[in-house]
């Protein structure tokens, strides 16, 4: 593996730390790295005052510990000079003296003046703030999940965006989890700054005194005077450090340097300036302090603030003309026609009733549920549905909406706002006072409730949906109904690269050797026509790799498929622990049936006599109302080669009929027939 030059300086730079810490070291070479941990306490300042954002400095947690170390490092070896020495190097030597101008009383005091700046202000604040912000980022990011979902559902971002903002609420979440515990960093460095420069004191007078004679005046003045260096050394880059904490830990705005934030937020309003300078020349020309000064800088700020005035109304002018200008220009732009042909996949139109049902200010959960339905139908089908657009529609009742499907609509409803639908399963006797109406997912008859209303409809056993249900639920079967019209050839691109992944060989043999992308797209869109999952992809394209070479008709491939698919079509439409009730097909019927198949280059197509299928349609419904009316679900059984034809047959007829072919069914499946479609 390749060793960065980074990598080097990086552990050169802790190897340093710890050796100072162990090596005495010379005091030239002291000098050199507190002038070296000064310039590097400035790059941190600078790059936090310039940073744009807090995740530009995201590694600040991890070189805030370096530095720390390194600082500490520093005051180890510096206290080791002091008391062995008497001297720790000129850097720390004329901070001492030229600091406090040679006056170890002004040292001293404006040394504790530095710690107190340091510890009670500067790191007591980005150590509160810190903590805080890491609270609210964290109770925050389930808001802003849902929010992404919402815009992602919305069609207002795409999932590369998404997954862009996800990656960066997380990496906000940890930046703040570490500045919070960071910050302790910077407040036990303060203290450990504080203690060594009392230890550094008492230590160094008790070492002069006994080792090397001086007196107690001379001790008290030399090793002073090198604390307070030592201390000012430290300090003021830890102040820096400290700042820098403070900065990052402040920044609220996202896409702004702290400079452009302040001088925009301060000097952006000329009033404001006007009133400030107005104030301080008053106090110029009324009271006894320095007129030049004080009123001078009053008609400074005055006619600053007449300067700005007018660059901002050259501003504001310019913006009209620039917007007017691009207004006309967009449309002129021929594109802007060809961006009026997109059609939306999916689209659910409301009237402004349903807005509040809609809206998560106001408490609505539509957006939420809408995002469920796609994770939904992915988990029990298999396909991605596309994203769902949602948009009010004042043409529309207040409380009506619809469903559009690529621009067409597809199914519409109306709910009764603050109402909920209660539906009798079919036990409940006795009836409760409402509106009657249907429901618009199933036609099942029902009745608008209110509130006051719904705790005893539950407790006599009626189902009770909400209207942002009854909208999602509505929305589902009309999916549903319309995924093989939405699975486009991007789709099944897309899945075929998703089972490349784990099974590349399997792909390679099958697309585009035995099959197209679009040939493949034909048998998904068959399987979802008739409610099977295509989420076992691997065994569908094992199936298809199987038969492929010999015949490529989509019909027949998606015959062989369902036959390698029967445990799943099995578990689907038939219960395992009870006997299943159904309808099968006569032989002479499917005879029949067979007999009017026509072969052409583009397929197969069904020519059966009008007379045979009207006398099939009027048995078919005879004995699917047989099963309805025992609360079974309508389904026939036919031999394998004639269920694609007989299922073409009734789809307009019938379009809720379950046709399954004997080779669909498992081993163990308890089938019970109790009619049979006839025409004899």
């Amino acid at each position: 593996m390749k060793i960065k030059a980074g990598d080097i300086i990086l552990g050169i730079f802790i190897i340093i730390a710890i050796i100072v810490m162990i090596l005495p070291l010379p005091t030239v070479l002291l000098d050199i790295f507190i002038t070296l941990n000064l310039a590097v306490a400035l790059i941190i300042l600078f790059n936090a005052l310039f940073a744009k954002e807090a995740l530009s400095m995201s590694s600040f947690p991890t070189i805030l510990l370096f530095i720390t170390v390194y600082r500490l490092a520093l005051n180890v070896s510096s206290t080791r000079l002091i008391l062995t020495q008497g001297n720790a190097g000129d850097v720390i030597q004329v901070f001492g003296s030229f600091v406090g101008g040679g006056n170890i009383i002004v040292g001293i005091i404006i040394f504790i003046i530095l710690i107190i700046i340091n510890f009670l202000v500067i790191t007591k604040g980005s150590e509160r703030v810190a903590e805080v912000s890491a609270r609210f980022t964290l109770d925050a990011m389930p808001g802003k999940q849902m929010a992404i979902d919402a815009d992602l559902n919305s069609g207002l971002i795409n999932e590369q965006d998404a997954r862009m903002r996800r990656e960066k609420i997380q990496n906000e979440a940890s930046f703040y989890g570490a500045m919070d515990g960071a910050s302790k960093f910077v407040k036990g460095d303060a203290i450990a700054g504080l203690i060594i420069t009392f230890i550094n004191i008492a230590g160094g007078i008790v070492t002069g005194i006994i080792t090397q004679g001086y007196s107690m005046t001379e001790a008290l003045n030399i090793y002073t005077l090198l604390t307070i260096g030592d201390g000012l050394v430290s300090q003021i880059p830890a102040i820096l450090i400290s700042l820098a904490t403070g900065i990052l830990v402040t920044k609220v705005s996202k896409e702004a340097e702290v400079s452009d934030e302040l001088l925009g937020q301060l000097f952006s309003l000329p009033k404001v300036l006007y009133l400030a300078g107005g104030v301080l020349i008053f106090l110029g020309a009324f009271s006894p302090l320095d007129f030049f000064i004080v009123s001078g800088t009053g008609i400074l700020m005055v006619v600053a603030a007449s300067r700005i005035n007018r660059q901002l109304k050259l501003q504001s002018v310019e913006e009209e003309i620039a917007t007017e200008d691009f207004e006309a220009e967009e449309i002129r732009r021929p594109e802007n026609v060809v961006s009026l042909l997109h059609v939306d996949p999916i689209e659910l139109e409301f009237g402004y009733g349903i807005i509040p049902l809609a809206d998560v200010n106001q408490g609505g959960d539509l957006l939420d549920r809408v995002v469920m339905i796609r994770r939904q139908i992915a988990l029990e089908l298999g396909t991605v549905v596309p994203i769902i657009r949602l948009r009010d529609n004042i043409q529309l009742n207040p409380n009506q909406y619809l469903i559009k499907i690529k621009g067409y609509e597809a199914a519409e409803g109306e709910i009764l706002f603050d109402h909920y639908l209660a539906m009798n399963p079919g036990f409940v006797e006795e009836e409760m006072d409402g509106i009657e109406t249907i429901e618009p997912a199933f036609k099942l008859p029902a009745i608008w409730i209110t509130e006051s209303q719904r705790e005893k409809a539950e407790t006599l056993g009626y189902t009770v949906v909400d209207p942002p249900s009854i909208i999602a639920t509505h929305l589902t079967e009309v999916i549903k109904r319309h995924l093989d019209d939405l699975l486009t050839r991007q789709d099944v691109q897309v899945l075929i690269n998703n089972v490349k992944e784990e099974h590349p060989t399997l792909v390679e043999e099958l697309v585009p050797k035995l099959l197209s992308v679009g040939e493949i797209q034909k048998v998904l869109m068959a399987l979802l026509k008739e409610g099977i999952s295509i989420k076992d992809l691997v065994s569908i394209f094992e199936t298809l790799a199987d038969h492929a070479a010999t015949n490529r008709d989509p019909d027949i491939l998606t015959e062989y498929v369902r036959q390698d698919l029967k445990r799943a079509i099995s578990s689907k439409f038939l219960k395992t622990n009870e006997t299943n009730t159904v309808v099968t097909l006569d032989p002479a019927v499917e005879q029949k049936i067979m007999e009017s198949v026509k072969q052409t280059e583009q397929g197969t197509y069904l020519s059966l006599d009008p007379e045979v299928t009207r006398k099939i349609y009027d048995v078919l419904d005879k004995e699917m109302n047989k099963l309805v009316s025992l609360g079974k679900s309508p389904i026939i059984l036919t031999s394998p080669i004639v269920r694609l034809y007989f299922k073409r047959l009734t789809e307009e007829h019938m379009p809720d009929l379950i046709v399954l072919s004997y080779s669909e069914l498992e081993s163990n499946a308890e089938i019970q027939s109790i009619g049979m479609v006839s025409i004899n």
